[in-house]
């Protein structure tokens, strides 16, 4: 891993952002079409703004992974109070998706220690996450880095 820098994102990133937010979109609405948003002609360029429109904002992180171009990227917000969800201050881990090509080398870990850095340093006192039902791969991770299961998300459709 000496060869990967982990840094905060820049202008130049969102291309490459916006590829990831649309494989991650993709993954999601793989997993269930009915839930999750389906991947639209346009999704690269759309995520790509809404992470553009996210940099440099005090209450958001974005970091990516790079070795030899953008292989991953983490999105993370700082939140108050949330009485919907019965919750106190707390970052909120968005999105984290490595390229495909890219898996299984640590490279999740390596953004996820990166972020509760960040988050910690930003006075986080405690991290959130959702994360898809069969994404058996990502909830394995996040246990391994000390999350426990805390909430269920139920959907009907009408």
């Amino acid at each position: 891993m000496t060869d990967l820098t982990i840094r905060p994102a820049a202008e130049a990133d969102l291309p490459a952002i916006g590829r990831l937010g649309a494989a991650l979109v993709a993954e999601h609405h793989e997993f269930d079409p009915l839930r999750f948003l389906a991947p639209l002609p346009d999704i690269a360029e759309r995520y790509a703004q809404f992470i553009g429109s996210r940099l440099g904002n005090s209450d958001a992180v974005v970091l990516v992974a790079e070795r030899n171009g953008v292989l991953g990227y983490t999105f993370a917000t700082l939140e108050g109070f949330d009485f919907m969800a019965l919750r106190g201050p707390a970052g909120v881990i968005q999105d984290i998706i490595v390229d495909e090509r890219a898996r299984r080398q640590g490279i999740a870990r390596v953004l996820l220690e990166a972020l509760f850095a960040r988050l910690a340093a930003q006075g986080a006192p405690r991290i959130v996450l959702s994360t898809a039902q069969k994404n058996l791969g990502a909830q394995a991770l996040f246990e391994s880095e000390g999350f426990r299961r805390t909430m269920i998300e139920m959907t009907r459709e009408l």
